[in-house]
């Protein structure tokens, strides 16, 4: 069975999105590992094991072009609204707060934030399958 361990992202800058995962998610620097030309950063905290990997390609200048292919990452948190308010004091500029209903019972409460390169995280409220 395969355990899954990291999501990567290519980023602009990295102390500028590692500030922002910081900020936003409690992620911290785990290892940084610099190679000729790039950079390898995992971030994680004590929620679990899973890290998101950040490359910082040194030859970049231009930001990332994310296309239409891409879905986007998602955590979960145990109060949303009062996360979507820590959010809003610290300026990371979150969306609405909103709500999926399926046969007629909540499934989902959520919003999404986009980091520093515009690629959007989901949080969602701990419930259900989104523990």
């Amino acid at each position: 069975m395969a355990k899954a361990i990291h999501s990567m992202i290519r980023v602009l800058e990295e102390e500028r999105s590692v500030a922002f995962y910081d900020a936003a998610f409690g992620l911290k620097v785990a290892d940084r590992y610099p190679f000729d030309g790039f950079t390898l950063i995992y971030l994680s905290n004590s929620e679990t094991g899973f890290e998101l990997e950040l490359t910082v390609n040194g030859d970049r200048a231009a930001p990332y072009d994310l296309g239409d292919g891409y879905g986007h990452l998602a955590v979960s948190v145990d109060d949303l609204a009062a996360e979507h308010a820590r959010f809003e004091a610290a300026g990371l500029n979150p969306g609405a707060l909103k709500q999926f209903d399926r046969e007629g019972k909540p499934f989902a409460r959520f919003f999404f934030v986009s980091d520093p390169d515009g690629y959007k995280i989901e949080v969602l409220e701990r419930g259900g399958r989104f523990l």
